[in-house]
């Protein structure tokens, strides 16, 4: 029976390092604990990126994840860095700022002097041997580093492996640097080598053919057996990458993530500066008395985000949202936000809690344990000053955007590999190439507008690097990330639209010589109404395409209710799921309408028993099967996901039989579900839709009454 020794993967590229490693994180980490390794280290090169989506996977294994990154220095040496505990990978993701800081977009820059900055932070540090050992080297890191260093022997079957392992053997009884075995790894299993021959030819700009010494000689950088590594390596090398692996006890979980605490005023607490803000915004919103239902929604809201403590969050916001309102500059919140009373009463969204379809869960809920997220629109001409505001009250050290992570698509991964391989289009190693690198990270981009705000230094949670835009600066983790480790973010996005309508405000105002804003447009305007019947909609927010327009005379709008449904029905989802025909012919009257019971009544009513929107679906789970809210959204979520990720299963079973226990029928429950599946290619808010019909209303009654303001409006404002 072969020796299977323990050992931990101490030096190991995920495909974060871009063009370099061939294997997602998740591939990675599930191919260490298949072969039984005792740890896996993530050392991606000078970068972080893929730390978060390793993390996931082996929580869901319980295996044991090491937090590093790989560094070449300007002077040609390579060290492979380490995190054992918080404060060191804090450490360590500061050093990959400077780097990343230092450069342009893409690159970084290192010396040995940034590294002795960092000299009592409790690095470990892995002096890559390579193919030339250096005493030099190895005699500054042991001088520096003492017992936290190691000098690593990677060997990978070569024909000089012998020698590189005598004369490493040879350097650390002269410098007292001790020796670990280490791998290089670029790829999970063997197979992945074509692609990582690829993958060098696509970073070099030339033809496989032409990269010679470039590439690997074989393809052992990949997680190897345990039983071949005994083969290869001395077993006291194997065994020092378990100790190494044992002082490394830092875990992702352990990142505390705290809000900037200078918009509470002295004397008062996050959640008291909070409750006074809300209670004078719906002292505004409502001056002859906020309804009791409006009342009882702000109270229960208060205290779910006093208990979940996101109090500081939501200041956050507001504070955003004041200054564009002080500066002139038009905003809107939209999406699940709006399902938010408090979110209403600062002044963060539009839509009135007071028409009683709000959804809370929908936005926060206790039970799925995420941050809310809210997004905001601006002036897409003036978004930018929001942006400096934001780095200027907080500084470039406490703020920054979140990434964009760029993949590989079908055609981008058939362009890029075809110039590699120098090969025809249909050829089958071409697709099965192109197979593999599609979903591949290619670059960090900065995202729209989805902004992370830190109380002390943001490059100790996660390091920033420059974004391709001057002034921009870009953590290296995503929103799904950042959803995945419970991080907020403040969403400062652009629409056209509201450039649009606030220029066409101000010409009215000129017209009638008198401020004329947003809150002044008379609603439910049957003159609006009766344009928009007409599908006289070109220039009009949301409902000016072809697909919207052919619908509109279909559906009449009547109201504006009628809106927010006509923005959601023409959607994949509600056409996926056979919603559409139904709706309008019960709308017509050519179809009756029923109920199965007054529960499920007062749910669909709104939509003539059709469920169009995401809360319906959740309301239905709710009234119908007996779910918990917390357990509705996490319906709602695996709806959105199920055709890529699946899932949908134990929630299909859950509801069917939570609703035959209640008295519905199995054809019921069976038809519910298949609208369920609809909305998992798109299913529309309610809350989103119900903010941007305010912005169709708007727009179409400055078309139908102020035609000319509108049209100037639209021209100075594109590109839109």
């Amino acid at each position: 029976m072969a020796y299977l020794p323990e050992y931990a993967e101490l030096h190991c590229l995920s495909n974060f390092s871009f063009l370099r490693g061939a294997s997602h994180a998740e591939e990675l980490v599930g191919r260490a604990a298949e072969l039984g390794y005792a740890a896996l280290a993530i050392t991606d090169e000078c970068s972080l990126a893929g730390i978060v989506r390793a993390h996931v996977a082996a929580k869901e294994r319980g295996f044991k994840l090491i937090a590093g990154a790989e560094f070449r220095f300007q002077d040609g040496l390579k060290l492979v860095l380490l995190a054992p505990d918080r404060r060191t990978y804090g450490a360590l993701a500061s050093l990959i700022t400077t780097g990343r800081r230092r450069a342009k977009k893409g690159a970084y820059a290192l010396c040995r002097q940034d590294l002795e900055a960092h000299l009592e932070q409790g690095f470990l540090v892995l002096c890559i041997a390579g193919e030339k050992p250096s005493l030099e080297n190895a005699l500054w890191i042991r001088e520096r580093f003492r017992d936290s260093s190691w000098l690593a022997v990677e060997l990978h079957q070569g024909s000089h492996d012998f020698q590189r392992l005598r004369k490493s053997e040879a350097i650390s009884k002269h410098s007292g640097l001790p020796l670990v075995a280490a791998g290089d790894v670029h790829m999970h299993v063997r197979s992945r080598r074509r692609l990582q021959d690829t993958l060098t030819a696509i970073r070099m700009g030339v033809p496989v053919g032409k990269c010679g010494e470039n590439l690997f000689p074989n393809g052992e950088r990949h997680l190897r057996l345990r039983a071949r590594l005994a083969q290869i390596y001395p077993i006291d090398l194997i065994k020092e990458t378990v100790k190494i692996a044992d002082r490394c006890q830092f875990s992702l979980d352990e990142l505390r993530y705290e809000y900037p605490a200078e918009l509470v005023p002295a004397g008062k607490t996050p959640a008291s500066w909070l409750r006074h803000l809300a209670l004078e915004g719906m002292a505004w919103r409502f001056p002859a008395g906020a309804p009791a239902s409006v009342r009882a929604l702000v109270e229960r809201e208060l205290a779910l985000i006093a208990e979940l403590r996101y109090e500081a969050f939501f200041l956050t916001v507001h504070d955003v949202v004041r200054f564009a309102r002080e500066r002139g500059i038009l905003c809107q919140g939209r999406g699940s936000a709006a399902n938010s009373a408090v979110c209403y009463c600062l002044r963060i969204t539009e839509v009135d809690p007071e028409n009683g379809h709000a959804l809370f869960e929908r936005f926060m809920s206790k039970e799925r344990n995420e941050p809310p997220d809210i997004d905001v629109d601006f002036e897409h001409e003036r978004r930018e000053e929001v942006i400096q505001y934001v780095y200027a009250k907080y500084g470039r050290e406490r703020a920054a955007l979140a990434a964009t992570v760029i993949c590989y698509r079908s055609k981008s991964a058939l362009r890029d590999i075809g110039r590699a391989l120098e090969t025809d289009a249909k050829s089958p190693q071409l697709l099965a190439l192109a197979g593999e690198l599609t979903g591949f990270p290619r670059h960090l981009s900065q995202h729209v507008g989805g902004f992370v705000i830190s109380r002390g230094p943001l490059a100790e949670l996660v390091p920033v690097e420059n974004a391709a835009m001057p002034e921009r600066t870009v953590i290296q983790w995503d929103k799904d990330d950042l959803e995945a480790l419970g991080l907020l973010k403040v969403d400062v996005l652009a629409l056209g639209m509201l450039t649009a309508i606030r220029r066409a405000l101000c010409f009215v105002s000129e017209e009638k010589n008198k401020p004329f804003e947003l809150s002044d447009i008379p609603r439910e305007d049957p003159a609006v109404y009766a344009m928009i019947q007409q599908a006289d909609t070109v220039g009009v927010f949301q409902i000016e395409s072809r697909a919207q327009m052919s619908m509109l005379p279909r559906l009449k709008p009547a109201n504006f209710y009628d809106l927010v449904i006509e923005v959601a029905i023409v959607r994949p989802g509600p056409i996926q799921g056979g919603m559409v025909h139904p709706y309008l012919r019960r709308r017509q009257g050519l179809e009756p309408v029923s109920y199965p019971s007054k529960a499920v009544q007062a749910v669909l009513e709104r939509t003539l028993g059709i469920p169009i929107f995401q809360e319906q679906v959740m309301q239905l789970a709710m009234a119908a099967a007996g779910f918990s809210p917390g357990e509705a959204d996490q319906l709602r979520r695996a709806m959105a996901a199920w055709k890529k990720k699946g899932g949908l299963e134990p929630f299909e079973e859950k509801l069917k039989r939570g609703m035959q226990g209640n008295g519905y029928t199995p054809g019921f429950a069976d038809s519910i579900y298949r609208q369920i599946l609809g909305f998992g290619d798109y299913g529309f808010p309610e809350s989103h839709s119900a903010s941007f019909a305010l912005l169709v209303y708007c727009s179409a009654w400055l078309k139908c009454r102020h035609p000319a303001a509108f049209l100037a409006a639209l021209l100075n404002s594109q590109p839109m």
